[in-house]
Order: structure tokens, then C-alpha cells, then sequence
């Protein structure tokens, strides 16, 4: 069967919103010019607001200038794109709605002569989650097991009570099959790239396990301050906004043992199956191997920055973090005794997302300069990179080590652009391929593991820390690496700059 061939309806709820205008329009239109959509499709935007004549179509084509990495639209691909682009006004609230939805959808299946694939994007607030999931429910709209899906996103749920509530529902109304919970960082080139790197290349899987790696770090760092989600982040912080989602997302695909196959349900089994084995916290190992903090007011890439507290829409007495990162422990064969270390924080020094794999030093010293462990060195933002640090002689008359750089980067190797992670992830959606998206009990998981350190949050508000905008973070942070030996790092040229300085002088 010929996907490509296959037509599609898809229905955007909340279609006018700002995911819409800077990643939905801008993805469907690249994964169009670039050949990749059926030739017979629809994308329905859901909005409760009427809007003139045109100005959908006019505001959509800014989002596209602004964000498409295509860059601006050329007027007769966008004229063919909007072919297939329609407003379409309703309340998500109200039956009217869907009784014209579905009539849309089965009128398109009587012309194109097949019944199409149905996408059901919800780009709303989580509130109204119910409430759409029940009337397409209810008016049979996505009733074909095989060909309609609904993606969701995130967040999904506030707490475990709240997700597993959530997929009760979900699951009550729909096949777990027809639901796609989507997680961006799961789209991007790199992180795809992590199964591929792991499981392909037999020089790095065997070394993959406590024998030979010393720690990994994740660390996902933002110079941008709360803006204008403050209302939002209040209510949310830096655990369940990243670490509940796309941490521990990265975390399990780096600690996954291999799948049997290269599917959904043998990488997603996987993913589970090592975060059930992370220990659970508990107060003693919260307060000892998690920090939490708020940045106070300082200086970001040139520009004064106010403290959290002084943002708009947050509460002057807010114990929300900005700041969170921890140690944890998955005890199984592979990892027993290997920390994993995990920080996230908004307005710091550097704007990074980068997984780090340190090995354990040599077991025999022969050379009084070999001081720098070999690291792996996986970037996943600002650059997409791969890169492994290891030891090699200096040219010259003497025996002197320095560390050098075995690197892999996309911008080199490649010369055609990476598409953007919403492109992939819907075009894996109109496909039915849900290996990049999250399964009810791996959600439900994740949860699991960060509602100890929530709910001690909630008993003792007195440990909260801070930092200066622009930082790279509390000084206490540094405590969680209880041997003193190392510390948070970072890219390979500020790994590789404290070791080039020690040879600085030689010969």
C-alpha cells in the first residue's frame, strides 16, 4: 500500500493558535512543496471566532515567512498549499460543530471515491481534551480503528492521578493505537539519530553498560525567561514542563536495552521497561540528590533580566522552580550504580541541549599527562553533532597527551537541511508510525518517578534555591556530584579548553 497515496483529512483544533501559525501550517506546508503529502488532502483549523474573508490564509502565510525553514513562501506553492487549507469557524464546546465536521469529512471521502485517513490534531488548552475526545466519540468521527488518530500534546495531565485519568478516558472512548501523544524533542534529527547510533555501530553497544561508563549527564538549558507563559509555568516548573517529558524521554532512549525489532511497540516496550527500573525517590534521596531553584534578576546575552518573581502573570510568593536538576539510579543488569545526571533551568548562561556519556579513566596510567576521561558527546541543540573525546600524542620530540576530537556533524556531512521535528512527527502520524510517540504506560511512568520530589515540594517549601539570571545555575548543584571529581559539562571546546591550557607551555 502506497501511503503517499492515501488520502487525508486533517483537523487542527485550535487552528488559529500560536502553535498553528509557528509549527503546524509551517510544517504541513514544507512536508507539501517538498512532496511528501497525498495528493488528495484537506487541513480544517478549528476556531470558536468568525475571521474575515482571506485573513486566515494572511496570517497563516506569516507564521510560514517567519518560521518555515524554507524560508518565505513562493506565491504559487503557497496559492497551491491554501488549495487545501480551510477555516473552519466553531466552538469545540457545542455539537453544531462536529455535525458540519463530519459532514466536511465524509463529503471529502465521497469525492476522493475512498475513505481517507483521519488526523485529529488538538493544539488546545488540556481542558478541552474531554471535552473534543467526547464528541468525536460520541458523533463517530474517527470510529476507524486503521486509519484515524488523534495527537495529542503535551502537557499530558498534571500529576500521575491526572494522566492516568486521562487515559482512561482516551482509552475508553478510542483504541490505544489511535492515540498519539506527542512529544517534539522525540522529532528531532539527533535524538532520532541516538537507536541508529546505538544500535548500528557494534564499536559503542558493548561498552554501553557500568563496566566501562562512569556517569551521563543531560542537560537542556534555555537563556529565554518564562515571557509571557507566565500564568502557564507558574503552574507548572521546570520538572513537569522538561524533566517529566522530554528528559526522560532523552534518558530512555540512551539507557533502553535494544529492541528486537525496529518498531513502535519493541522501542516503546523498551523505553518502559528501563524507566520502571529508575529507583523510586524517596525524602532522604530527594533532599540529597535534587535542587530546585528560581533565577533572581541579572544580565542574559547583554540584556538585563528581572528575577521570576518580578515576571508578568507570576505570584510575587511563587515556589514554582525555573531551575531543577537531580541524580538519579536505574538498577537494573546494565546501569546498577551508574549515576545519570539531569538539569534543566531557563534563563542561564548558555542555550544548549546536550547528552554526555563519561567512561570510566583508564585502569593503567603509564602517562603522567592522561588526566581527561574519554566522553561521547551527543549535541542536540544548538548544533547537531555527535562527538568523542579521547587522548592522543602532541607532535613533537616528547610524550605529551592532549585531548583531541573524533566529531560528526550534520551541517558538515549532510548537505541537504534537517527537517524540522513537527514535520516528522506528522508526517509519522498521517503514516500511522507511532515509534516517536509516547505510550499510555510510559506517560504514566514518567509521572511516577517525578511525584515523589513533587509531592515533597508540597510539604517543604524551604529548599528552594536561586541563581542569577544568566548563570549557569545554583552553586549547590554542584553537590550532586558527591566525589568532587567532576562537574556539569558542557560543549566539546569548553571540555577540551581547561585540558589545552595544561599543554599550553610544552616544547
Amino acid at each position: 500500500m502506497n501511503l503517499k497515496n492515501t488520502p487525508a483529512n486533517i483537523v487542527i483544533f485550535g487552528g488559529f493558535g500560536d502553535l498553528a501559525w509557528r509549527k503546524l501550517i509551517p510544517a504541513f506546508y514544507n512536508l507539501f512543496i517538498h512532496d511528501y503529502m497525498p495528493k488528495q488532502f484537506a487541513i480544517y483549523a478549528v476556531h470558536y471566532q468568525g475571521l474575515p474573508e482571506g485573513a486566515y490564509e494572511k496570517h497563516m502565510l506569516e507564521g510560514v515567512n517567519l518560521f518555515s525553514r524554507s524560508g518565505k513562501a513562493k506565491k504559487e506553492e503557497w496559492k497551491r498549499f491554501t488549495d487545501h487549507l480551510y477555516f473552519f469557524q466553531g466552538d469545540f464546546t457545542i455539537e453544531d460543530t462536529y455535525t458540519r465536521l463530519k459532514e466536511k469529512l465524509e463529503a471529502n471521502d465521497a469525492e476522493w471515491k475512498t475513505r481517507a485517513t483521519r488526523l485529529f490534531y488538538y493544539s488546545v488548552a488540556p481542558n478541552f481534551i474531554e471535552t473534543i475526545s467526547s464528541f468525536i466519540s460520541q458523533f463517530n468521527i474517527a470510529d476507524n480503528r486503521q486509519k484515524d488518530r488523534l495527537v495529542i500534546e503535551k502537557p499530558f495531565g498534571t500529576d500521575l492521578a491526572s494522566a492516568r485519568a486521562l487515559n482512561e478516558l482516551l482509552n475508553k472512548l478510542f483504541y490505544e493505537d489511535q492515540i498519539y501523544r506527542i512529544d517534539h524533542y522525540l522529532g528531532k534529527e539527533v535524538v532520532q539519530n541516538i537507536v541508529a547510533f546505538r544500535f548500528a555501530n557494534h564499536i559503542f553497544e558493548p561498552l554501553w553498560n557500568n563496566k566501562y561508563i562512569e556517569q551521563i549527564q543531560i542537560s537542556v538549558t534555555e537563556t529565554v525567561s518564562v515571557g509571557t507563559r507566565g500564568s502557564y509555568y507558574d503552574k507548572s516548573g521546570a520538572l513537569r514542563d522538561m524533566v517529566q517529558n522530554h528528559m526522560l524521554q532523552l534518558l530512555s532512549l540512551v539507557a533502553m536495552d535494544c529492541p528486537g525489532n525496529y518498531d513502535a511497540e519493541s522501542i516503546r516496550h523498551q523505553k518502559v521497561k528501563v524507566l520502571k527500573k529508575v529507583r523510586p525517590f524517596n525524602s532522604a534521596s530527594v533532599a540529597q540528590h535534587v535542587v530546585r531553584a528560581q533565577y533572581t534578576k541579572g544580565v542574559v546575552n547583554g540584556k538585563p533580566q528581572v528575577g521570576y518573581k518580578e515576571e508578568n502573570n507570576v505570584s510575587r510568593k511563587s515556589t514554582t522552580e525555573t531551575y531543577v536538576s537531580l541524580k538519579l539510579y536505574i538498577d537494573n543488569t546494565r546501569w546498577k550504580g551508574v549515576p545519570f545526571y539531569l538539569r534543566t533551568g531557563k534563563c542561564m548562561d548558555k542555550q544548549a541541549s546536550e547528552i554526555v556519556v563519561q567512561f570510566k579513566d583508564t585502569p593503567y596510567k603509564i602517562f603522567k599527562d592522561d588526566v581527561v576521561p574519554n566522553r561521547l558527546i551527543i549535541s542536540i541543540q544548538p548544533r547537531q553533532r555527535i562527538s568523542l573525546l579521547f587522548e592522543g600524542k602532541v607532535p613533537g620530540l616528547e610524550m605529551k597527551l592532549m585531548p583531541l576530537e573524533m566529531d560528526f556533524s550534520y551541517k558538515r556531512s549532510f548537505t541537504d537541511e534537517a527537517p524540522e521535528a513537527y514535520e516528522t512527527l506528522l508526517l509519522d502520524a498521517l503514516h500511522g508510525d507511532a515509534t516517536q510517540f509516547i505510550r499510555a504506560d510510559q506517560v504514566e511512568t514518567a509521572w511516577a518517578i517525578v511525584m515523589p520530589i513533587l509531592d515533597n515540594w508540597v510539604k517543604d517549601s524551604s529548599d528552594m534555591k536561586k541563581y542569577k539570571a544568566g548563570s549557569s545555575g545554583p552553586v549547590e548543584a554542584e553537590n550532586l556530584f558527591s566525589d568532587g571529581k567532576v562537574k556539569w559539562l558542557s560543549l566539546p571546546e569548553e571540555i577540551l579548553e581547561q585540558p589545552k591550557s595544561r599543554n599550553k607551555n610544552k616544547r
